[in-house]
């Protein structure tokens, strides 16, 4: 049976099959979203192996569970990669954001959700996101993908050992921290306005299927420190106060080491995923963001707590250097 063909029998078993099917988003998986037009609106995820929607049914479930909002499961086949939900509208927080809108109320309702999200209690076998995987990640984005379309060679292994080590070293603050669900993707880009829904609820919250074990503050990173968008620092530090006043059993001090640790090691991994999503996936339209994601990168390592990757990037990777490959940069504005 085709594709097309499994997608439309199970359609029919759950009356959507004279539904008009509208092509919704794509994200940087190989999941694709269709919309679909019908009495009862709802959008159908298309998820074909190797991904798998077993994660995304059992945090969806979670979720809804603590109090959030997120798409109700209308339907789902997991064994073809086919899940019919909830259609939450169009109003992401990252059109909003990027309109215009005021942030700060914005970013005080995703916070809000944020908190709640992280005290619930977690599911039993969530994957760990710790300071080891944290580590590997931004080793395999920098050194397979962004190191050899750079310099057209393998890294030497002095260089992977000495950046290795600065990880290491700089997410020992994270490795020491508290633990939450970690979302791992918990940007505006992933929240949808609900304003008819109360408290936590008034954000949609999509794209969770990458949910780990890991520590709280990488969360907020991905909020605050977006790497498709500029957030205003003011907006930043209000989002960064509510969320500690909201959370009083942290110890600041140390979230905020370990909040800087999550931000160097998020834009580094980021920065050269984008040249991973273009010369792996054909998708060279994402690196029109590596020039912010770059100075993300530059401005969290100035933080101390970033110090020892700043070291080894300064002997490494000279800051003229710290941009999308020259022979990809064509593709940046595709």
């Amino acid at each position: 049976m085709t594709r097309d063909a499994m997608i439309a029998a199970f359609l029919r078993r759950h009356g959507f099959d004279a539904a008009q099917a509208v092509p919704l988003a794509q994200d940087a998986s190989f999941r694709r979203y269709l919309r679909l037009r019908h009495p009862r609106p709802a959008v159908l995820m298309d998820a074909p192996p190797p991904e798998d929607v077993r994660r995304f049914l059992q945090i969806a479930a979670h979720l809804e569970k603590a109090g959030l909002s997120v798409p109700a499961i209308l339907g789902a086949d997991p064994e073809a990669g086919l899940v019919l939900e909830e259609d939450l509208g169009d109003d992401l927080l990252s059109m909003l954001v990027d309109r215009g809108d005021d942030p700060g109320p914005l970013l005080d309702i995703a916070i809000d959700a944020l908190v709640v999200m992280q005290r619930a209690e977690p599911p039993a076998d969530l994957p760990p996101w710790d300071a080891e995987l944290m580590a590997q990640t931004a080793m395999g984005t920098f050194f397979d993908w962004f190191w050899p379309a750079c310099y057209g060679t393998p890294a030497p292994d002095a260089a992977k050992a000495d950046v290795a080590d600065a990880l290491a070293a700089m997410l020992a603050p994270v490795a020491a921290g508290p633990r939450s669900l970690v979302h791992r993707d918990f940007f505006v880009g992933n929240l949808l306005f609900l304003p008819d829904r109360d408290g936590p609820r008034r954000v949609g919250i999509i794209d969770f299927q990458g949910a780990a074990w890991g520590h709280p503050a990488y969360d907020l990173v991905s909020l605050l420190q977006d790497a498709r968008r500029d957030i205003p620092a003011d907006a930043q530090a209000r989002a960064f106060a509510r969320y500690l006043a909201a959370r009083p059993e942290l110890d600041a001090a140390a979230f905020a080491t370990a909040y800087d640790a999550c931000a160097a090691q998020r834009h580094l991994r980021v920065a050269c995923q984008w040249v991973r999503l273009a010369k792996r996936d054909g998708r060279p339209h994402y690196l029109a963001y590596g020039p912010w994601t770059w100075r993300l990168l530059d401005r969290a390592l100035r933080r101390p707590a970033a110090r020892p990757l700043q070291q080894a990037l300064d002997l490494w990777l000279p800051p003229a250097d710290r941009a999308n490959p020259p022979e990809l940069e064509h593709g940046a504005g595709a």
